[in-house]
């Protein structure tokens, strides 16, 4: 055979074998970086339910704020006639105290034209106190629904915040005039600026008007229609602030809330893995813009394909050459013999290092993912098995086995811990009547408070009817308890005698669940406020006073009743809900 034919054929065998091995390098480092992303975008998923939630909590500690105001009788009655200047400076001292008590931003009053005839803010410069807001949606939506919201930019102030309104009525469910709370979100944006993403929320035209980043704010995320731009400039909602599109360009999709995009934004062209959660309590949409980890998954992949490809190159090779050997029988056979051992030994000895070297680039990405995972209990779990060394050290076997259980309950608590956590975070769906068994909700609610329970030494009492099937919101049902828990370890701070006991007992066709504590129970003229609102005996800054106002409107709207009564030793606080017949 010609020298330069076979200088050629090999030359096509070694460019075919490294011509695969790119592509299967190149399509196995894609697949892995893609696998990767999708990855990393599940956890930035998770992550944006957390920060979503921590939004919630803050809009739904003051939801109630405005409807629980409305209600009073002396903001009803100087709004029934014209207020005059005696009656404004009682309503603007009385808003003032309410709202630094809330930690709220701003309270107003504003009567059936939209006045503001009272406010918190009366002795600032730009106190709303004579100015006109019935060109505010959250006003025209409280005087046709009875309440309202809207994100704004203060057009008095200059400082956005979202408005929340109830309708303050009169006899005959007359519209008198809307009180008002404005809720500011600076410590949010501090909060979320601590971390590396960056997170932004957008209102449903796509414009963005809370972000944790500079540069950010008030950007079109899509076209504005002339439409929009003309209510905009009617409701003044981002007022004198100009709106500037945000150029954006998805890359690669990973779900309807997923993608990779290139965003020109404030620092240039970057990419993104763009996370978006819709907040259809308030018409919002929450977005977490991270840029892609840079990791080794993609390296290693390539190398696991190159070492698969050539593992099936040398497989060909080694059929190729016993071929060969075969057409060469009538050589000598010991010259043959030797011949195949050696390449044999060669291709053996090959494949063998290339098999190490995939088992390792496993074993690499293993290990990460397992450091990831234990690092946060091995520091108690080597304590503990330092303990378990000196005690076999000193032949203590029965302690030494005993020792080995706080290992096992440790793992098996905090799967637990954390799987019910998830699901105690969870935005509940309002009006949720699910049938449940009382006694489980309790179990879960313990299991919250276990830590300071252990901690304060407090002895804990059981007597539980189960099942005890109810219908109702297990969450807020557990939100209840949680509430009537903590202030009865509240009230046994302190006491050298703490004794917790709550029971669930069948009444009638009402099951009642009760929680007695030994703090000494509550003053008798107390007794009769304990559910108003605001109303506290704890110190200044360690409670509003609404918790239990919230959880007798819980327990209301599931069709109970929460009572609280003093009996010999402490304060008992019970519920009742009627009995869910058997299905």
């Amino acid at each position: 055979m010609p020298l330069s034919f076979r200088a050629l054929r090999l030359g096509l065998f070694v460019f075919f074998i490294l011509a695969g091995m790119l592509f299967t390098a190149g399509w196995a480092m894609h697949h892995a970086k893609r696998q990767a992303m999708i990855e990393d975008a599940g956890r930035a998923s998770q992550q944006l339910g957390l920060y979503a939630n921590s939004l919630h909590t803050l809009i739904d500690r003051y939801r109630a704020l405005p409807a629980v105001l409305a209600l009073d009788p002396e903001l009803i009655k100087a709004l029934s006639s014209p207020v005059d200047k005696p009656v404004q400076d009682a309503l603007n001292h009385k808003l003032e105290r309410i709202n630094s008590t809330a930690n709220s931003s701003t309270l107003e009053l504003l009567d059936s034209t939209g006045l503001a005839v009272a406010a918190s803010n009366w002795r600032l410069p730009s106190t709303y106190v004579g100015s006109n807001y019935a060109f505010r949606p959250y006003f025209k939506q409280t005087q046709s629904q009875g309440t309202g919201r809207f994100y704004a930019v203060g057009v008095t102030s200059g400082v956005p915040g979202y408005f929340l309104s109830s309708a303050v009525q009169g006899e005959n469910q007359r519209f008198l005039g809307a009180m008002v709370v404005k809720l500011e979100f600076p410590e949010l944006e501090r909060e979320w600026r601590q971390g590396s993403d960056i997170l932004l929320v957008s209102d449903a035209r796509g414009i963005i008007f809370i972000a944790n980043q500079d540069g950010w704010r008030y950007r079109e995320l899509k076209p504005l229609s002339r439409e929009d731009r003309a209510e905009l400039a009617v409701t003044r909602q981002y007022d004198k602030q100009p709106l500037v599109p945000l150029q954006h360009q998805v890359l690669n999709r990973f779900g309807d809330n997923s993608h990779l995009t290139r965003v020109q934004g404030p620092e240039g062209s970057t990419e993104y893995l763009w996370e978006s959660l819709p907040l259809e309590a308030e018409g919002w949409t929450l977005h977490l813009l991270r840029k892609p980890q840079v990791s080794n998954a993609g390296r290693n992949a390539a190398l696991a394909a190159a070492a698969v490809w050539l593992s099936l190159v040398f497989a060909l090779l080694f059929i190729s050459q016993r071929l060969r050997l075969a057409r060469l029988r009538q050589r000598s056979r010991e010259e043959l013999k030797q011949l195949v051992e050696e390449r044999t030994r060669d291709l053996r000895t090959a494949q063998e290092g290339l098999v190490q070297s995939a088992k390792l680039a496993a074993l690499g990405q293993m290990s990460a993912a397992l450091a990831h995972e234990i690092n946060q209990p091995l520091t108690t779990q080597r304590m503990q098995l330092a303990t378990l060394r000196l005690l076999l050290d000193n032949q203590r076997y029965d302690e030494a086995r005993q020792a080995l259980e706080p290992l096992e309950q440790m793992l098996t608590r905090m799967a637990a811990l954390t799987g019910h956590l998830k699901t105690f975070a969870r935005n509940s769906p309002s009006g949720l009547r699910e049938r449940l068994d009382l006694a489980t909700v309790v179990d879960q609610a313990l299991q919250l408070l276990d830590t300071r329970i252990r901690a304060e030494q407090v002895e804990v009492a059981l007597y539980l009817a189960r099942p005890a099937w109810v219908r109702g919101d297990a969450i807020r049902l557990e939100q209840v308890l949680i509430n009537l828990l903590r202030n009865a370890l509240d009230a046994m701070a302190g006491k050298s005698y703490k004794r917790l006991e709550i029971r669930i007992e069948l009444a009638a066709d009402h099951w009642r669940l009760s929680v007695f504590d030994s703090g000494g129970g509550i003053p008798v003229e107390h007794l009769g406020n304990v559910f108003d609102p605001f109303f506290t005996t704890k110190p200044v800054g360690e409670g509003l006073g609404l918790g239990l106002a919230i959880s007798y409107g819980i327990i209301h709207e599931a069709g109970g009743r929460l009572t609280v009564e003093n009996q010999p030793g402490g304060a008992c606080f019970a519920f009742t809900l009627p009995r869910d017949p058997e299905p």
